[in-house]
C-alpha cells in the first residue's frame, strides 16, 4: 500500500506544481507571468501579476508538499483550494475535459482528499518525523477550507460580468 501512496502522491503533487510552474514562468511549456497574468484576466479574474503568482505559488507549494508527504493535510487543503478555482472557472463547460470542462480539478480535488485520509504512507516526510498518523478529521478539515478558500479566492478577486448595454437590455 505504502507503494501505491508514493506513486500518487509524485504523480498529483508533481502535476499540480508543474501547473503552478506553467503559471509564473517559461518552464515546462508555460508563457511566463504575463502569459499566467492574461490567463487569469481572461478569466475574469482581477489582481493581475499579483494573482497569477499566488496561484501559481499556491501550486508550486502544495503540489511539492504533497509529492515530499509533508505537513500532507496543509498540502491537500492547497491543492484543494487552486482546483477549487480551477473548477468554478471550467464549471460553464461541463464536466468532460475534451469541452475544457472541470473533470481534471474534480480528480485532483478528490485525490488530495483521498491522500489526507490515507496518510502520506511509510515513505514520506511525515512519516519520518514521526508526523503520522493524522486522524481522519483532517481529511475533512483539508476539504472544508479548501473548498472554502477556493470560493472565497473566486468571490474576492472575481470581476461581475459586464452588464449589457442598455440598447441590448
Amino acid at each position: 500500500m505504502d507503494t501505491g501512496i508514493l506513486i500518487l502522491r509524485l504523480l498529483v503533487g508533481l502535476l499540480v506544481a508543474g501547473h503552478g510552474v506553467q503559471k509564473i514562468s517559461s518552464h515546462l511549456g508555460g508563457k511566463g507571468l504575463e502569459g499566467g497574468t492574461e490567463e487569469f484576466r481572461a478569466d475574469g479574474f482581477r489582481g493581475g501579476a499579483l494573482t497569477a503568482l499566488a496561484a501559481g505559488g499556491g501550486q508550486i507549494g502544495s503540489g511539492l508538499l504533497l509529492a515530499a508527504g509533508l505537513l500532507t493535510p496543509l498540502a491537500a487543503t492547497g491543492t484543494v483550494g487552486v482546483m477549487t478555482v480551477a473548477l468554478t472557472v471550467k464549471r460553464h463547460n461541463g464536466l468532460w475535459v475534451q469541452n475544457d470542462g472541470y473533470e481534471y480539478p474534480l480528480v485532483l480535488i478528490g485525490t488530495a482528499v483521498a491522500l489526507a485520509a490515507a496518510g502520506p504512507g511509510a515513505w514520506s516526510l511525515d512519516a519520518a518525523l514521526g508526523l503520522t498518523p493524522y486522524p481522519l478529521w483532517w481529511a475533512a478539515l483539508a476539504l472544508v477550507a479548501g473548498l472554502g478558500s477556493g470560493l472565497l479566492a473566486r468571490l474576492v478577486l472575481h470581476r461581475a460580468p459586464a452588464a449589457p448595454p442598455i440598447a441590448e437590455r
